[in-house]
């Protein structure tokens, strides 16, 4: 079993910044790739960014490339996701999630570990 913890959301101005925290614990050795999902009130919960555990290589949704930057630190079991630029558009719940396996990295079902959430609110 993995256990994520998410911190690091709040409420911020558009084109303001954020930078959220994912923390792994657990059997955090087992993870292949972290993801960051976001999930806007009435709508489904949708990909924003992975990143491989071990390599490091990265994914982005369209709508975050050149805003957002994934990046992890092993040691810590650590995975962060810097938010720049951020729009109203941004605001959401966001999760992180750890998959055991590779596979598509958009893809929900790919993921067998979440944590709870965080909000990100960003005001006109």
């Amino acid at each position: 079993q993995v256990q994520l913890v998410e911190s690091g959301g709040g409420l911020v101005q558009a084109g303001g910044s954020l930078r959220l925290t994912c923390t792994a614990s657990g059997r955090a050795l087992s993870i292949d790739r972290v993801g960051w999902f976001r999930q806007a009130p009435g709508k489904e919960r949708e990909f924003v960014a992975a990143i491989e555990w071990s390599g490091g290589s990265t994914d982005y949704a369209d709508s975050v490339k050149g805003r957002f930057a994934i990046s992890r630190d092993n040691a810590r079991n650590t995975v962060y996701l810097e938010m720049n630029s951020l729009e109203p558009e941004d605001t959401a719940v966001y999760y992180c999630a750890a998959a055991p396996v590779g596979g598509i990295v958009s893809w929900r079902s790919n993921y067998s570990y979440w944590g709870r959430g965080t909000q990100v609110t960003v005001s006109s």
